[in-house]
């Protein structure tokens, strides 16, 4: 049964953390914002008022988040002195404190992502690594898995472009994902995740290791400004066809953009390259390729003012973007985060989606980041 000690902890917190987030102001921005979209001319600008609705449906998730963790510390209080009066079980208290606890701890953990691009909507792109069959199938397994991680988010996602295995599994994939955080709490996957198990595909039965890269990007949107120089534009159309478009062979709606990139403080350059086959409508998969061009232009401009950040800041460790960053074991039925050092047995709910306690490891430690 829980202490005394321990419900006075958890009512402090869900004090502090009230107080810092202020849910007092953000009701009244709330009823302030609301009132704006009650002119008539509202919704002439859809963009705009797009816009203006998720600012509100932002601030009430942090509203309804508050109240709901509120809600749950008050449960365990009352419980607590119906236990003395043999009202409620020990074991039923118990399981009050332990949902409270979370409830807070996901609110607290929000809390954490305080940068202009966490709150924004992602996209999320998977490579495969050298080893043929064996790495495009460990590809798609990553495909899957962050396709249920959103899923048990309640967000939203779309394949915007897909290069099916040779065999089995996926090349690459590049998946646009939309809900609130999706950037904060995906930027933890950034760089190579490693696989280790017997192959289905190899016929010794010999223990293999395969690799696939993960990169994440906030998707930014029309209140971001980023400066696209056309001069350094081409495009190319092609028939797309499999998973990103089933229209094979009849019209060319794919898209591929060629960015002739220069990086401002170093004077490097480089192509970049975005395609897209997420609809039948060419101009449409136009306006996502440049959007997702976009959305790299300024990750690289949040690359720079994080190194900046990190030369200043010597006493904070350093994220090395791009290496090794998580172990698979299957036969040994261990996962493990190598710059957290957090780790579970329970490999098959992490290739379920089940990846917040990596998350939230990442974040204790790299929030500042």
């Amino acid at each position: 049964m829980i202490t005394q000690e321990q419900l006075k902890e958890l009512q402090q917190r869900k004090d502090d953390l009230k107080r810092y987030l202020d849910i007092d102001g953000k009701k009244i921005e709330v009823e302030e914002e609301e009132l704006r979209t009650h002119v008539p001319d509202f919704w002439q600008d859809q963009k705009a008022a797009e816009a203006q609705m998720k600012k509100i449906k932002s601030l009430r998730n942090w509203i309804n988040g508050c109240e709901e963790v509120e809600l749950a510390v008050d449960e365990v209080a009352t419980g607590f002195d119906f236990v003395k009066e043999g009202l409620v079980e020990e074991s039923e208290l118990d399981a009050l404190y332990t949902k409270a606890l979370a409830m807070l701890e996901k609110l607290e953990l929000r809390n954490m992502l305080r940068h202009d691009e966490d709150k924004m909507d992602a996209i999320l792109k998977i490579n495969s690594g050298a080893g043929g069959t064996e790495s495009q199938d460990w590809a798609s397994m990553l495909m899957r898995m962050y396709l249920r991680w959103c899923e048990r988010h309640g967000y939203k996602t779309a394949i915007e472009h897909i290069i099916d295995g040779d065999e089995a599994g996926i090349k690459s994939v590049t998946i646009s994902i939309e809900g609130d955080f999706a950037y904060g709490y995906l930027k933890s996957e950034n760089g190579v995740h490693r696989l280790v198990r017997v192959s289905p595909y190899n016929a010794q039965g010999k223990r293999m290791t395969s690799f696939a890269s993960v990169f994440v990007t906030p998707l930014v949107d029309d209140t971001i400004e980023i400066t696209l120089d056309p001069a350094r534009i081409s495009w190319d159309t092609f028939r797309s066809g499999g998973a990103g478009g089933q229209n094979v062979n009849k019209v060319e709606s794919g898209v591929r953009v060629r960015y002739q990139y220069k990086d401002p403080y170093t004077g490097e350059e480089e192509e970049i390259l975005v395609e897209n086959t997420e609809t039948r409508d060419q101009p449409k998969n136009r306006e996502n390729a440049l959007r997702n061009l976009r959305s790299i232009l300024y990750n690289k401009e949040l690359e720079h003012r994080r190194e900046e950040q990190r030369k200043v800041e010597d006493s904070k460790k350093k994220i090395e973007w791009g290496s090794q960053i998580r172990s698979y074991v299957f036969d040994d039925r261990r996962v493990k985060d190598h710059r957290t050092n957090h780790q579970t047995s329970d490999v098959g709910g992490v290739m379920d989606g089940d990846l917040d306690s990596f998350i939230k490891a990442y974040l204790m430690e790299f929030a500042e980041s």
